[in-house]
């Protein structure tokens, strides 16, 4: 087994492909490929030095026929070298086992003076593909047992503990350990990843729901308890409670059961923003837009036109009974900004943050969460006695749909 020195730089290469998991993401395939294809040039590798020095062997027929096999082995088995899950502990077993017998059955067919010379043995560096393939199924602790089976062959059947050995050996279990642990630390890293994956996802999931509900359930409740509260039986204004309390059940069934929420059936085909901002307007709401349609995909629009809507319930809510809000469109080449500006008392800094720590989430889910979901921003500008002004801006590079399209 001596060219070690070829055998652990042909191992480096491998330790670029080192990542994930077995059958997990695509990021572990090429060090796989790598080895495969490692395997294939050592043989050749092997049989053109066997076929080089041959006649000076004792037995050359035995040898010929040990490359012969290693040869069928290798091209069985190269669908096996594709990847952790087909290169099972049955497949290493047998590669370990035709190292061994290549490297013993040197001691036996070759000249001794030319063990002693330092002769490679028959399988040569195609030895290190079967640590390589030790290290990528059971990391670096399995490449290390590999190892040092071959090198205790090597010491024991060709050619003794010669300094030629021993550093083809240390090449070898070194270059196989750090590709293990390359792999191990790639692993687990991979699977750290995808649990932050999977509670991002959750947490997303979550903040949805809670906009969903706040911008739903929590605000019929409020309108319920404003209007509810010394109202004479019957009347339009419970009629029209009782028909916002069913929209409402059959919000909250929906997210029960995981089907989709009424408006997010709606096809996603461009809406006008201007026609969505237009029920906002009454005698305390002004709405200006622009005399052109302004369009976003219907998703977007949506989303953005819920925003806004919290942020015109805001007013209502705390602004006063006599504040004024306005809402202003603006089509821009590169994004739609919507602005909603009230001349109420506006806020002292801080206070949002006090009204997320209450459990008060118009503006952080409702408005932020919204756009941040859609790519764009959410700004609030306020001191105390100079109202609020709140800044939604959606680019059109992450709603997809360029200026003026109609």
């Amino acid at each position: 087994m001596t060219d070690g020195g070829r055998a652990g730089a042909a191992a480096r290469p491998g330790t670029v492909g080192a990542a994930v998991a077995a059958g997990g993401m695509s990021v572990e395939l090429p060090l796989w490929r790598a080895i495969s294809f490692f395997r294939v040039l050592a043989l050749c590798y092997a049989l053109l030095r066997y076929f080089d020095s041959y006649l000076e062997f004792l037995h050359p027929v035995a040898g010929w026929i040990y490359l012969g096999a290693l040869t069928l082995w290798t091209l069985a088995s190269t669908r096996a070298f594709s990847g952790p899950l087909r290169c099972t502990w049955y497949v290493l077993a047998t590669d370990l086992t035709l190292v061994v017998t290549g490297i013993v059955m040197s001691g036996l067919v070759d000249d001794p003076s030319r063990i002693s010379d330092g002769a490679p043995t028959l399988p040569t560096i195609w030895a290190a593909g079967t640590v390589l393939g030790f290290a990528g199924r059971g990391g670096w602790r399995w490449a290390a047992a590999a190892g040092s089976v071959i090198g205790v062959a090597n010491i024991l059947g060709h050619g003794g503990a010669t300094g030629d050995n021993l550093h083809n050996i240390v090449l070898l279990m070194v270059a196989g350990c750090a590709i293990g642990y390359v792999i191990e630390l790639a692993r687990a890293s991979e699977a750290t990843l995808t649990r932050a994956l999977q509670i991002e996802a959750a947490t997303r999931e979550r903040e949805r729901l809670s906009r969903d509900i706040h911008d739903g359930v929590l605000q019929v409740l409020a309108l319920v308890q404003r209007r509810g509260t010394g109202a004479p039986a019957g009347g339009a204004d419970l009629t029209e409670l009782g028909r916002l309390a069913g929209e409402q059940e059959r919000a909250l069934r929906a997210l029960m059961s995981g089907g989709p929420l009424p408006q997010q059936r709606a096809p996603e085909q461009p809406q006008d923003v201007r026609t969505l901002l237009t029920p906002y307007t009454d005698e305390r709401v002004t709405v200006s837009a622009p005399g052109t349609p302004v369009l976003l995909p219907g998703r977007t629009a949506a989303e953005l036109a819920a925003a806004v809507g919290a942020a015109v319930d805001n007013v209502r809510r705390h602004a006063g009974p006599g504040a004024r809000a306005w809402i202003l469109v603006e089509d821009e080449p590169e994004a739609v900004t919507v602005s909603v500006r009230d001349d109420g008392p506006g806020f002292a800094p801080g206070r949002l943050g006090e009204a997320e720590r209450a459990g008060r989430l118009g503006v952080s889910q409702s408005i932020r969460g919204r756009l941040l979901d859609l790519g764009g921003t959410a700004e609030l500008y306020s001191a105390p006695g100079e109202g609020v002004e709140v800044e939604l801006r959606v680019p059109r590079a992450a709603s997809g749909t360029p200026a003026g399209l109609l």
